[in-house]
């Protein structure tokens, strides 16, 4: 007479483990069909917002969401350029604070590619404001 060692799940316990299982398996199968994601290698050639902008900023005037609709600018670059401009207006409110492209080098996560970038799109002004003389 053989002895069988008792079972650690019953046949019920086992078909629902089963179905259990299987339905997790479906869940993910059908997120995972219909959540496609492609992300394009290289990049495209023309921004997917360029087609906002109607003429050259002036990154002296401009607002957040203006300066956001610059390629490889975003929303966070651009709340940080006009943070250090009004920064920079608060002492001198007559000041233009960007007279030249390579002033936007100042501002934190702007480097050499992104000014390249952002060339096409900006303008400055071409007359600096006079100072007042001290008169005496």
């Amino acid at each position: 007479m053989r002895l069988q060692a008792p079972q650690l799940w019953t046949a019920g316990q086992r078909v629902a483990l089963l179905a259990i299982v299987a339905a997790l398996f479906a869940y993910l199968a059908i997120r995972y069909l219909t959540n496609s994601t492609y992300v394009s290698n290289p990049q495209p050639a023309e921004p997917s917002r360029a087609s906002e902008l109607v003429d050259r900023i002036d990154p002296n005037t401009a607002d957040v969401a203006t300066l956001a609709a610059l390629p490889t600018l975003g929303e966070k670059r651009a709340k940080l350029i006009v943070d250090y401009r009004e920064s920079r207006r608060a002492n001198r409110p007559n000041v233009i604070v960007f007279q030249r492209l390579e002033d936007l080098l100042r501002i934190r996560g702007i480097g050499v590619a992104t000014i390249d970038q952002l060339r096409p799109f900006l303008t400055f002004p071409t007359t600096v404001p006079t100072t007042q003389r001290d008169s005496r």
